[in-house]
């Protein structure tokens, strides 16, 4: 079972990846995405988008471009929700029909404390406490923190089309009873700011799983309907 089938839905599709392919082209219409995108780069946006097409196999979807929107966002076929992820060492997509599920974000991080100063930009006051009271340090919860308000993020935005920052949304956790290797559990974000969507009901929180292994942290939310 890969990381990101750990924690989603069900309903939800995924295709991860630890390795980039020998063969870096670009599927037909993304090429000017990426025209001028350094090898890193490229390689990051060509291996997750593969990741999705196969994906979106997987609920019968055929083969197309990805392209992307005036902020950056991947544009998913009509019908389809979904979102991507790629950090050193792993990529990866999960999509969902947009009838089953209304959102999607995930993302996956190094199982690595944030640099220094970061964490500053990314904890809310509260947050901070809180992280300052976990013993724990056999698990890095200030990357993981990042790694909840980045899907978090993924999932707010296609409902919206606005930003969010870090400071939008306060994220609390709890951790799972530990079931073979690796830790996990769930995490509850709930917004600061007003959720008008639009189209359908406002938002005023997401709920999701994390779970830390293989020397990564992966979190998922599958926000249905």
């Amino acid at each position: 079972m890969g990381l990101l089938s750990k924690v989603l839905a069900p309903h939800v599709a995924s295709v991860e990846t630890r390795e980039d392919a020998p063969d870096l082209t670009p599927y037909p219409g993304e090429e000017p995405l990426i025209a001028q995108a350094a090898p890193k780069r490229r390689a990051e946006f060509v291996t997750a988008r593969r990741c999705a097409r196969e994906a979106l196999a997987k609920l019968n979807v055929p083969e197309q471009p990805i392209l992307r929107g005036p902020k950056r966002e991947p544009l998913w076929p009509k019908g389809i929700v979904g979102a991507l992820t790629h950090t050193t060492g792993f990529r990866g997509a999960a999509v969902a029909h947009s009838l089953v599920m209304r959102s999607i974000g995930v993302d996956a991080e190094p199982h690595l404390p944030l640099p220094e100063g970061v964490l500053g930009q990314v904890a809310l006051a509260e947050e901070q406490a809180w992280l300052d009271a976990q013993s724990d340090s056999g698990l890095h919860w200030d990357r993981l923190l990042f790694c909840a308000k980045e899907a978090t993020y993924k999932a707010w935005f296609p409902l919206t089309e606005r930003w969010l920052g870090f400071e939008d949304a306060r994220i609390s956790f709890a951790e799972a009873p530990a079931r073979g290797q690796g830790r996990g559990g769930t995490f509850h974000a709930q917004l600061l700011v007003p959720g008008q969507t639009l189209k359908g009901p406002p938002l005023a929180s997401f709920d999701g799983k994390w779970v830390v292994e293989d020397g990564f942290i992966v979190t998922g939310i599958a926000h249905a309907w």
